[in-house]
């Protein structure tokens, strides 16, 4: 019997768009879910070297959660590669001022290291309150 094993294209695998409401989630579980979606390891089409994932929308990024002792221990480091150009701040003042971004660093460092990063990355839509500007896609709440 011959049998092949079809391989999905960038073309043949329509997006789709999931609503994650992060209100008392926990980060890097929450994370987790949302770089399996964006590189669609949750479907059966999935192949490793096209972009076949899904479109992740979140809201409520203020609100999501930390266990442990991390929001006041863990610190958040970034580098100008000037002279003194290291600055350095705690989990507990990035979800206070930036917690997109920090979000974003949570999920990116999940995805895989290659090109396609980049591009799963851009499927990932962080929102601080609780209204988002892609009601028109109309996104159905992530199976968690």
């Amino acid at each position: 019997m011959n049998r092949q094993t079809t391989l999905a294209k960038n073309n043949n695998v329509p997006a789709q768009w999931y609503h994650v409401d992060a209100t008392d989630l926990i980060l890097g579980r929450l994370s987790t879910r949302i770089a399996m979606a964006l590189m669609g390891k949750n479907k059966p089409t999935y192949t490793p070297h096209h972009l076949v994932g899904d479109v992740v929308v979140v809201t409520n990024c203020d609100k999501v959660k930390m266990t442990g002792e991390k929001a006041a221990q863990k610190m958040f480091q970034t580098y100008v590669f000037y002279p003194g150009g290291q600055k350095n701040f705690s989990y507990q003042w990035m979800l206070k001022n930036r917690p997109e971004l920090l979000f974003e660093r949570a999920v990116r460092r999940m995805l895989p290291k290659n090109k396609l990063a980049s591009k799963m990355l851009k499927n990932l839509k962080l929102f601080r309150g609780h209204e988002h500007n892609h009601q028109a896609q109309n996104p159905q709440p992530m199976p968690l």
